[in-house]
């Protein structure tokens, strides 16, 4: 009988929570005081490497829900490093475009602080595919020389794997909106 009373005391929470307005739809967030972000790529995380290097992607990239069809409004910024016996470096860059697809992102940037000349001012892409615990992840710089312009949300496919406890990247979707006939 307990068990029964519980349930139901959890359901009746649940409609009392969704008349109120509560829930997200997918044109609210989950506050439900507004319009969702059009899309997002949010988290940290390492890579897999057996020889002991310390790279680390970090991302805060947002596309608002007023700019949901110029994937180029994206604001915020990401961060990647790699270190190895005490040498390496780290960039920052300015997000300039964000597009995803389920759980599936790609945004570029500017960077505009790194202490590695051949980033400096240069646009990069990084990919990355959000698996949970497994995220992959994938970046412009290894398939290109750096001298090339990259366009705006390109970069390779999410191709590494990250460190094992360490995969927290949330991709949002973007849901484009299509005009009905």
């Amino acid at each position: 009988m307990k068990r029964r009373t519980k349930i139901a005391a959890v359901a009746a929470a649940l409609l009392i929570t969704l008349a109120a307005g509560g829930a997200a739809t997918a044109d609210t967030d989950w506050s439900g005081k507004g319009p969702r972000e059009a899309a997002a790529l949010t988290g940290t995380a390492k890579l897999y490497r057996p020889a002991g290097d310390d790279i680390t992607f970090s991302f805060d990239a947002h596309l608002a829900a007023k700019d949901n069809k110029d994937p180029e409004a994206a604001t915020g910024t990401f961060r990647f490093s790699h270190y190895k016996d005490g040498k390496g470096g780290y960039a920052v860059a300015k997000v300039d475009c964000l597009v995803t697809g389920g759980k599936v992102a790609v945004v570029t940037g500017i960077v505009t602080e790194t202490d590695v000349d051949g980033f400096r001012n240069k646009r990069v892409g990084v990919s990355v595919h959000d698996l949970g615990r497994h995220d992959r992840l994938g970046y412009s710089w290894m398939t290109r020389g750096q001298d090339s312009e990259l366009p705006p949300c390109q970069s390779a496919p999410p191709f590494e794997k990250v460190k094992a406890g360490t995969g927290d990247f949330d991709v949002l979707p973007w849901l484009l909106e299509y005009p009905t006939e």
